[in-house]
Order: C-alpha cells, then sequence, then structure tokens
C-alpha cells in the first residue's frame, strides 16, 4: 500500500513541473515604470549586547613564578665624558675709570690741559672735580699789540641721594686773560702803541645748592652767588634764589615757580664817550618773578597754560615796573613720531650782567650801561620728527619783540683819555640799546647712519627791524653749522665741524672834546661774512691712553669776528688723554 502512496506523489510532482515550464514559456509581456532612484540602506550590524562570562573549570590557571639575581662584581674602566655647554662669544664691557688727564700742544704757542674726577664717597655721595685750562702765547700776524689770551676753569660739586630726596653744593673759580689788540689800521704811531697797555684781566667765583624733593608739594629749590670783577677796579654780585611748586588741580597739574634775582656792581671808569674819565657807572637791578603754569595732558596733546609776572626794581634810579608776560606752549603729536607740531608765546625780563656781556664779547670795555632787557613775547611755531628711523629734522618759525635790546659796538677813538688800561683807542666795545622786532626761521637735520657715525646741519635767517631805523649792530641775517663725527674703526675716530656767519655791520668814531648839536662822525664797517672748518681726528692705544690731532681754521682764513679784531689762522695741536682710578 505504501509503496502506491509513493508513486502517485512522485507522479503528482512532475506533472507539477511540467505545468509550470508550459506557464513559462508563455509569461507574456509587460511595462515597468521606475518611478523612484534606488538607494540603498545599510543596516546596524547585530552586536552582543554582553559579553558571556566564561566559568570552565579546564582553563589553565596561571602559575606565579620567582625570580632573584645573582649578583658578581665586574671590573669596569669605562668613564664617562662630560658633557660641555656651549657658549656665545661675546665682548668683555668697557672698563669704566672715574678719572682722566688731557694735555695738548700746539702752534701759535696754544696749551690745553684737563682733569676730571668723578668719586663715590659712598652707595649715596659723589664729589666731582674739574680742571679746564686753554691758552695761546703767541700773537696774532700782523697785530701790532698783544693778542694773548687765557681761560682756566677750577670747579667741584657734592652730591647726595636720599630715598626722597638729592641735594648738592658746587663751587667754581675762573681767570680769563684778554687783550684789546683790535687796532684801527693805519691810525697811531709807534711810539704810542708802544705805551698801550691793553692787557685785561677777568675773575670769578662762585657758589650754589640746590635740593630736589620726589613725592612732595615743594619740588625744588636752588641759591647760587656769583662774585665778578677784573684788573680796572670793576665788579659786580649776582644773587639768584628760585623754588618751585606742584599742586594737583583735578586731574591737571599747577606748577608755581618764584624766583629772586639781584645784579649790582661798579665800574670805576666813565664812559668812553666822555672826554673825561671823572665818574664811574654803578647799576643794581632786581628782579621778583612768579610764574604759575598748568598742565594739560590729553593722549597726543601738551599744553602748558601759563603767565610769568615780574616786578623788577632799577635801585639806582629809583624806577619800578610791573612786567605780565604770556608763559603758553603746546605740542601734538600729529603722526605718532614722525610729525610732532609745536608752539608757544613766552616773554619774560632778561637780567643782563657784566659777567653774561664778557662771556659773549671779551674786549668790551670796563665802562657799560646795564640794564634788563624787555622780552615783551616771543612768539614761534615749528614742526619736529623722524622722518626715518635714523633721520630727524626740527623746522621753526619765530617773531619776537623786545625793549632795551644790548647791540655791540665799537668805542670811539679818545685820545683825550689817560685810563690805566688802553681800551679807549677804538680797540674795544660798548653797549647800545635798541628796540628790536625779529622775524626768524630755523631749520635742521640730524642723521644717525648708525652707531657709529652722526651727521647734523642747521641753518637761521633773520630779519630786524629796529626802533631806530639803524642796523642790528653786529648781529648776523644767516648763521649755519655742520658738524660730523665718525667712529672708523675699534681704535680711529674723527669729527668736523663746519660753520657760517654772515655778513654784519658796525661803526667807528671819534670822541670830540665840544660836539657841535646834530654833527655825527662816524664810518659804517661792514664785515665780511666768513667760513670757518674745525676738524680732530684721534687714536685709542686701549681703555686708558688715546692720542689726538685737532686742527682749527683750516682754511687759514683771515677773517673779522668783531670789528678790527682777525682771529689766529691756521692751528693744529696734539696730544693725548690717559683715563685712571683715581
Amino acid at each position: 500500500m505504501f509503496k502506491h502512496l509513493y508513486l502517485i506523489i512522485i507522479f503528482l510532482g512532475l506533472s507539477q513541473m511540467v505545468l509550470a515550464q508550459e506557464e513559462e514559456d508563455n509569461i507574456g509581456t509587460e511595462t515597468v515604470t521606475v518611478t523612484k532612484a534606488y538607494s540603498p540602506t545599510i543596516s546596524d550590524a547585530f552586536k552582543i549586547k554582553s559579553v558571556p562570562n566564561l566559568n570552565d573549570s579546564i582553563v589553565l590557571q596561571k602559575k606565579e613564578i620567582e625570580y632573584s639575581i645573582f649578583s658578581v662584581p665586574v671590573a669596569s674602566t669605562f668613564t664617562p665624558a662630560k658633557g660641555k655647554a656651549s657658549a656665545v662669544q661675546k665682548l668683555p664691557p668697557p672698563e669704566l675709570y672715574n678719572s682722566y688727564a688731557s694735555a695738548g700742544l700746539g702752534n701759535p704757542g696754544n696749551l690745553m690741559a684737563k682733569f676730571y674726577t668723578s668719586r663715590a664717597i659712598n652707595r649715596d655721595e659723589r664729589l666731582d672735580v674739574g680742571f679746564d685750562h686753554y691758552s695761546s702765547l703767541a700773537n696774532i700776524d700782523n697785530v701790532d699789540l698783544d693778542s694773548k689770551y687765557a681761560n682756566t676753569e677750577i670747579d667741584a660739586s657734592y652730591s647726595k641721594r636720599d630715598r626722597d630726596l638729592n641735594w648738592g653744593a658746587d663751587v667754581g673759580l675762573q681767570h680769563q686773560m684778554y687783550n684789546w689788540y683790535g687796532l684801527p689800521e693805519d691810525t697811531y704811531d709807534a711810539e704810542t702803541i708802544n705805551d698801550i697797555d691793553s692787557k685785561q684781566n677777568y675773575f670769578m667765583g662762585e657758589v650754589g645748592a640746590y635740593v630736589n624733593v620726589e613725592d612732595s608739594y615743594f619740588k625744588n629749590a636752588d641759591i647760587k652767588y656769583r662774585r665778578f670783577w677784573d684788573a680796572v677796579e670793576s665788579g659786580e654780585n649776582r644773587f639768584i634764589v628760585g623754588g618751585g611748586l606742584e599742586l594737583p588741580v583735578g586731574e591737571e597739574v599747577l606748577g608755581i615757580n618764584v624766583k629772586l634775582d639781584y645784579v649790582g656792581g661798579s665800574f670805576a671808569n666813565a664812559d668812553v664817550d666822555d672826554t673825561n674819565n671823572e665818574q664811574g657807572i654803578d647799576y643794581s637791578n632786581f628782579q621778583l618773578g612768579v610764574n604759575p603754569t598748568l598742565r594739560m595732558l590729553r593722549d597726543d596733546l601738551t599744553v602748558d597754560l601759563g603767565l610769568n609776572i615780574v616786578y623788577g626794581m632799577d635801585m639806582e634810579a629809583s624806577e619800578n615796573n610791573l612786567y605780565i608776560y604770556p608763559a603758553v606752549a603746546a605740542s601734538y603729536r600729529l603722526l605718532e613720531d614722525n610729525v610732532i607740531v609745536y608752539g608757544g608765546v613766552k616773554g619774560e625780563l632778561k637780567q643782563n650782567s657784566y659777567y653774561g656781556f664778557v662771556e659773549e664779547n671779551p674786549y668790551v670795555s670796563p665802562t657799560l650801561a646795564i640794564q634788563p632787557t624787555d622780552s615783551q613775547y616771543n612768539a614761534y611755531v615749528g614742526f619736529k620728527g623722524q622722518l626715518l628711523p635714523n633721520l630727524s629734522y626740527n623746522v621753526k618759525g619765530s617773531y619776537t619783540a623786545e625793549n632795551r635790546t644790548p647791540l655791540f659796538i665799537l668805542n670811539p677813538e679818545n685820545s683825550f683819555r689817560d685810563d690805566e688800561k688802553g681800551y679807549y683807542y677804538g680797540n674795544s666795545f660798548q653797549l647800545f640799546y635798541d628796540d628790536i622786532k625779529t622775524i626768524g626761521l630755523f631749520a635742521e637735520l640730524n642723521v644717525d647712519v648708525n652707531r657709529n657715525f652722526t651727521l647734523g646741519v642747521n641753518a637761521e635767517v633773520y630779519d630786524y627791524d629796529t626802533e631806530t631805523d639803524n642796523p642790528a649792530w653786529n648781529l648776523p641775517e644767516l648763521k649755519g653749522s655742520l658738524f660730523m663725527d665718525y667712529q672708523i674703526d675699534e681704535k680711529w675716530y674723527m669729527g668736523i665741524n663746519l660753520f657760517f656767519v654772515g655778513e654784519r655791520e658796525d661803526f667807528s668814531t671819534v670822541a670830540i672834546q665840544d660836539p657841535i648839536p646834530g654833527e655825527i662822525n662816524a664810518t659804517l664797517i661792514t664785515l665780511d661774512s666768513y667760513f670757518d672748518a674745525n676738524a680732530h681726528v684721534g687714536y685709542r692705544v686701549n681703555d686708558q691712553l688715546s692720542f689726538f690731532v685737532k686742527g682749527v681754521n683750516l682754511t687759514n682764513n683771515d677773517y673779522q669776528k668783531w670789528a678790527n679784531f682777525a682771529v689766529q689762522g691756521f692751528q693744529i695741536l696734539g696730544g693725548a688723554t690717559y683715563k685712571f682710578d683715581f
């Protein structure tokens, strides 16, 4: 039975396969339209959520092993090399010395000597001592009178610095010797010239002290006394006391400076215009000044607003005056350090003195009329800055107005005088006071090519308008200079200084015993412009010893700095400088 059943099942299976084959052969055709691009996706893989614990008794267990080291000493001759740090080679710092001495000789009979020492007494105290001498013991060619000169200065100072203040004191001595050698040409015979005593000696002694205070309203104070006299019984006293305060006013600072200035003296001889030397000249001027200034700082802008109030007394003439001057200054950084614009208007009562006039012109006569100068205002505007990192400039224009401006003019030839010294032969200078308005222009360039080379050039142009319609006697309208310093190498160095001064005007007169009113007997003198060239070169043997050679008036120009006073021609001086610890 089961056998027949198996046959029936096999038969039915084969029948189905035949029918299916026949239907597949007649499947027909059908159009399929795809409405979406195929984009397969990847499903997450099946992850085991937990790790089954292995608990099998037949897994091998790790056996603990114990180690022991059997140490045997072994002889060794190995020596490791020590490491050496690499070093940067650098130059040793220059050794500094607290003293130096310098001396030189040259033609025509020139002598130079200098000494300076700065000693630290302790950490806070210091003593400085200096000596400076320069002289010429030879006469100028084609000059009838002696033209020798000498200048010697000695000074010492003491300073002490504390935590909140520093103070000090100083003393100075000076001796100068000059000759009134500027005689008019072809005026006096040999006998008269031989009888002229043209030598003048000046002496000066001064003492002073100062104090500066930190973190206090009171900022500084100073005091100075100076005595100046000459060989013909002329003498002058100068006494100056000053002090300053700073007070906060909101965000600003108010500074107040106070100054007392006295100068007084006498000349034993009368004005050279006087034919009779019967009465000398006395002068005494006192000033009390107060200068309040408010400083305002606003980013790139700095402004100082102030006044200069001065009470002046002419004690000889019994005249008193109150002067009020502007004291305003401002600066603005227009383009960082490239362009800085500045300007201001300032005035002052200048205290003139015999000592100051001698420093400017040593050939003045000991018969001066000393008066203060009323500098009403000096208005200026300019700009300065850096054109390049090593090129700086400064250009300034100014307009000043002064009353009683002192001008040097020749003294007359006065044959009626018989003074002790021979300064009345038209060979000395007196003062002429005039009211002058001046327009000025100043320009300067400085070049620092590198640390070893610097170069500078400047020029000044002036236009004068005098109250008397006279020229501004002995004032040039054009000045210029050029200087250069060059460190050639470690041993050699050099420098050059060139300067130019334009024409000046003066006049000469002859004293008349009974002059006719309104009659003027004067001859106008025009002094030529001049150019002068100076240079020096030096060689450093070591840090202590160096040699130098200096040349003066290298072009050998026979020019006159003052009327009738020719200068020395070509001069050369050589010497040595030695530094040491003293």
